[in-house]
């Protein structure tokens, strides 16, 4: 037998780790130490953010501290077994993160504020053990024990909290606001129903640390005189909807939920609502509505949810992000927690980074950080080597921001300011080879489809919008479609009920703002800058660099390209779909595109 030199063994099983891999790896591990007689138990964790660099293999070294490797294959096991495990020599070539020694993307966690995240790619998201060893539920008992309702609900105030759900709305004052609510029974309610496309930060959360939520959640109940909280979360999420369910029952065992609290006379439960995947369920009202088992649509407020919200019952909601920030600010206090961000906007702030971005993936920086930084310090730039142009910042509800504005601080006014939002915190980042007018439209389909339906101008209008903006990207564009396209805008964004409505022009009014010149191009010129919008490009065979390898004619779909062996091939314009296959498969660089 052989003798382990590392006291643990941890491999990163988040969603986005199974997807690169990482329950491959795991079983291929399992089975290198079992031939080479290794007794070393194989453990896992949640994501810590580098989602760029999965398959993740956390090292527990007595000398060196965590050890992560990246980009872990089971063709690479032997060896770091070998040398690792068996003689406790690290491979600083694999290295991703190290605690005590030179890594390749050690200023990607450095450049990062971590309370949401602190513990997520940290503990075994399925060890409520893990989790206490690392602080959880040490909140709870101090509010609980030496804390009133009300102490808590002040000390959220002064730490400045606000909603983190996009609205941002001061947290404890919404708290206060239910609890002044008359009435007995109020209900407590976790927005976990995450939809923009390119987001994730919720699903990460509660997959890698669900005992920060069940946490916070209890916390809040306590705070507004609730006795049952409810986390609706979409079906789409099955290991954050496992990993919560185990958590709550392994915190029901530990008298951190259920009847009589720490042997207090608070009880609290909570139930899991599986929603169908309706972007709309986010909002408030919407997603109260589909508790109670109606559709999911919004209605008027006044009455809001703190005073008439979840069967009619005094109801506060907040998002996952927020809830999960709770348990810090009561452990540490207000004015730690206020000690980071800006005047208006305090704390820190978890965004999902994808897009043409080197370290896309889960971060979190304090309020106030320029994006600039956001996007060249802790996402390492660009993945394309292009230049960066601009980021998509709120999700399909925000806006498009230039990098000339990329000096911005994050926090809620100065983004407000550009027509965009900070939204829930998905930030998808462009580069040149993005056509502004094509995201416009791509985000506009997307809210346009998630609308519910009941207001005429978000049904309608967002419709007319679309229908507009694809036939500006098939080169059938108008001159006066800029100015239609504004009025509408407004229109919609005046008369619509709920936030879906209020800000789904944002991406086309901040592109026609920022990047005029490309729709110009498109409606003028009947041409797409970028390259992208397929109606408005020409592939075109140039003879003195076509070879005749014939390697695009055996790729073309559409029998397109014509040509003998060794002579210059041509492409038929009218048979042409415009796939770009023969433009992917030049080796000769003989294609061009215009």
């Amino acid at each position: 037998m052989i003798h382990s030199k590392v006291s643990a063994i941890k491999i990163g099983l988040g969603s986005c780790g199974i997807a690169a891999g990482g329950q491959k790896v795991h079983d291929a591990l399992k089975h290198v130490l079992e031939e080479k007689g290794i007794q070393l138990p194989i453990g896992k964790t949640g994501c810590n953010g580098m989602c760029f660099n999965e398959v993740l293999v956390e090292v527990e070294d007595p000398v060196n501290g965590r050890v992560i490797y990246g980009d872990v294959t089971p063709e690479k096991l032997d060896r770091l077994v070998d040398e690792h495990i068996c003689n406790g020599r690290v491979i600083p070539e694999w290295l991703a993160y190290s605690e005590g020694l030179q890594a390749e993307h050690n200023d990607f966690i450095a450049s990062q504020k971590r309370i949401v995240l602190g513990r997520c790619g940290a503990i075994d998201p399925e060890s409520i053990q893990d989790a206490i060893d690392q602080d959880a539920y040490q909140a709870l008992k101090k509010a609980l024990t030496r804390m009133t309702p009300a102490e808590v609900i002040e000390e959220i105030k002064a730490s400045g909290l606000r909603g983190r759900g996009g609205g941002g709305f001061p947290t404890g004052l919404k708290w206060e606001f239910t609890a002044r609510s008359p009435g007995q029974s109020k209900y407590m309610i976790c927005n976990a129903d995450e939809g923009d496309p390119g987001a994730f930060m919720d699903r990460s959360v509660l997959e890698s640390d669900p005992h920060a939520v069940l946490e916070g959640i209890t916390i809040a109940g306590y705070a507004i005189g609730a006795q049952t909280g409810y986390i609706y979360c979409r079906a789409e999420y099955p290991l954050a909807i496992k990993h919560l369910k185990k958590a709550i029952h392994q915190s029901m065992k530990k008298g951190f939920l259920g009847d009589r609290i720490l042997n207090t006379d608070f009880s609290f439960h909570i139930k899991i609502k599986e929603g169908a995947g309706a972007f709309v369920c986010g909002e408030e009202t919407a997603l109260i509505a589909s508790i109670e088992g109606k559709r999911g649509m919004p209605r008027y407020r006044p009455p809001f949810p703190a005073q008439s919200g979840l069967w009619g019952k005094p109801t506060c909601i907040n998002n996952v992000e927020t809830l999960a920030t709770i348990p810090w600010v009561i452990r540490n206090g207000s004015q730690a927690y206020a000690g980071f961000g800006t005047q208006k906007s305090k704390g820190t702030k978890v965004f999902a980074l994808a897009g043409r971005i080197k370290r896309g993936g889960l971060i979190e920086v304090p309020m106030g950080m320029p994006i600039r930084d956001v996007i060249n310090k802790v996402g390492g730039g660009s993945s394309s080597g292009k230049r960066i142009k601009a980021v998509q910042l709120g999700g399909p509800s925000g806006g498009c921001i230039p990098e000339r504005l990329f000096d911005t601080p994050i926090d809620y006014e100065s983004v407000t300011q550009t027509g965009a939002i900070m939204g829930s915190g998905g930030m998808v980042v462009m580069d040149e080879d993005s056509c502004m007018v094509d995201v416009a439209r791509f985000f506009l389909s997307f809210t346009q489809l998630e609308s519910c339906g009941k207001c005429t101008f978000c049904r309608v209008g967002t419709l007319r919008m679309l229908e507009i903006l694809e036939r500006i990207t098939k080169g059938e564009g108008r001159e006066e479609d800029l100015q239609t396209l504004d009025n509408l805008a407004y229109k919609i964004k005046e008369s619509s009920l709920c936030g879906l409505g209020q800000t789904a022009p944002n991406p086309v009014l901040t592109t026609i703002k920022y990047f005029r010149d490309e729709y110009e191009a498109h409606i003028r010129d009947k041409r797409c800058p970028a390259g992208v919008c397929k109606s408005l490009i020409t592939y075109i065979i140039q003879e003195e660099k076509c070879v005749g390898c014939g390697r695009c004619l055996k790729l073309c779909p559409a029998d397109a390209i014509t040509g003998s062996k060794k002579t210059p091939h041509k492409i038929d314009q009218e048979k042409c779909i415009r796939c770009g296959a023969c433009f992917s498969a030049c080796k000769f660089e003989a294609i061009v595109k215009e």
